[in-house]
């Protein structure tokens, strides 16, 4: 029982931590406005993404909104059906859940998704924090399902 209040309170507690970060560069950045955060190694740059990483399929906001309700809604299923499983599982589903719900509300709200991170030592795409959470939870989901493939070779 303890589980299930948790975990939304740690998605709202993840969307709420996204949002502020979004608020505060749109409050105190221009447009295209680049500030140094950590000198080589991150900026902090506004931008408005109309499409998804990269730039991609820009503007097509029906298709996002589709694929966003399809993924949440597979990995909320997923989540509640295994929700007594292992704390990795629950943790890459809590993340990508609210990673597609953070940028979900940008689109829905804005028209776009508010991005603001670039890596200066590399010619990387600009993200946020939404696109942290997903990157991290695929990640981890990736493991999880890896390791079980593991352990079921080895039985």
């Amino acid at each position: 029982m303890k589980r299930k209040i948790t975990i939304p309170f740690l998605v709202i507690l993840l969307i709420a931590l996204d949002q502020a970060v979004k608020y505060y560069i749109i409050s105190n950045f221009s447009l295209g406005q680049v500030r140094k955060f950590i000198p080589k190694i991150v900026s902090l740059t506004y931008l408005r993404n109309t499409g998804a990483a990269f730039s991609i399929l820009e503007n097509q906001q029906w298709f996002f909104a589709l694929i966003t309700c399809a993924v949440l809604g597979a990995a909320s299923w997923y989540l509640f059906k295994h929700i007594q499983g292992s704390k990795w599982l629950l943790t890459g589903l809590i993340l990508i859940i609210a990673g597609g719900l953070g940028n979900f509300i940008d689109r829905f709200q804005q028209g776009f998704v508010v991005d603001m991170f670039q890596l200066d030592f590399v010619n990387f795409a600009i993200f946020n924090v939404a696109d942290m959470y997903l990157t991290v939870g695929v990640a981890i989901l990736l493991l999880v399902m890896l390791k079980e493939e593991t352990n079921g070779i080895e039985n």
